[in-house]
């Protein structure tokens, strides 16, 4: 298989649907987003994700693959990360058990031995070849893939434009069904052109006011309008600050809880400064937003 007979699949009807759907699962997407996953399913690509941590790029993964039924296959990216974690290995154990039952047995040659034990039944699946000799739709989600070194990349590569895997002992895997597949990165550093070039490219900021305001709605059960409005007017004007690490919206749905568990309706100035450890997690961001914070009454 070539990159250039790879087809898209079918999975949504439309862009609205794709907003639709995803509402529903409590994932509030806007155009920008509806519409890089309706094309990554039509065109059989990839999706690159960068933004900010906490901004939700994670979670679009897990509900694309709520509303499409599809299985969440999860590669956790990390320094030191290579083939064995992410691609596959051979069950070593169970070779050398194998070598030692036909020992002082001939019957069979080595020859034979070593195109037995390097068959599908010694492999061990790591998550990218899985995700595409599942037997079952599949969202793959590689995530903070910018926490792996460049070299590491070069694992991918093969994989985003061909969807296959090439095993020395085996020959070629070629996918049984095309995955969705979703990359996240937090920008901690360059990610290599030739994986860019894979992919299609989404970029998930920090959400708007109404936004922010609609998520922390639909998140936390029994918030009033009034007080969702509060926080996210609140975490917005902290994120004006020159921080070491903005409010994510995790830790924005991390407030709104505690002030429903405090029984407070109404956000003051002692109220938030009082709770800005749910907010921020550095010392010194907390003693500015002290500082600089004012709300409204």
């Amino acid at each position: 298989m070539t990159s250039t007979e790879i087809n898209g699949g079918d999975r949504f009807e439309s862009v609205q649907s794709i907003r639709d759907a995803l509402k529903e699962v409590s994932y509030l997407a806007d155009d920008g987003i509806a519409s890089v996953a309706f094309l990554a399913d039509k065109l059989g690509k990839p999706v690159l994700v960068e933004g900010p941590a906490g901004t939700g790029k994670t979670q679009l993964a897990k509900s694309i693959a709520e509303i499409t039924g599809s299985k969440l296959i999860r590669l956790q990216c990390y320094e030191g990360l290579d083939e064995s974690k992410a691609l596959y290995e051979w069950n070593y154990k169970k070779q050398l058990l194998r070598i030692q039952t036909e020992r002082g047995d001939n019957t069979e040659d080595w020859t034979d031995i070593q195109d037995d034990i390097f068959s599908d039944e010694f492999l061990l699946t790591r998550p990218l070849l899985e995700a595409i000799t599942s037997d079952e739709p599949v969202v793959l989600l590689i995530d903070e893939v910018d926490r792996v070194e460049v070299e590491t990349e070069a694992l991918l590569l093969e994989i985003l434009s061909d969807y296959q895997v090439s095993i020395p002992e085996l020959g070629t895997i070629t996918a049984k069904q095309i995955p969705l597949v979703f990359l996240t990165s937090n920008n901690t550093r360059e990610l290599s052109e030739a994986l860019k070039r894979r992919c299609l490219y989404l970029h998930v900021d920090y959400p708007e006011l109404d936004r922010e305001r609609e998520i922390v709605l639909a998140k936390v059960p029994n918030i009033t309008a009034s007080l969702a409005d509060q926080v996210a007017r609140v975490v917005r004007s902290i994120r004006q600050l020159d921080l070491k690490k903005a409010p994510s919206v995790s830790e924005t749905l991390d407030w709104a809880r505690t002030l429903m568990i405090l029984n407070i309706d109404t956000i003051d100035e002692k109220v938030a400064k009082e709770t800005l450890n749910i907010l921020l997690k550095y010392q010194t961001d907390i003693a500015k937003a002290t500082k600089e914070l004012s709300v409204d009454d």
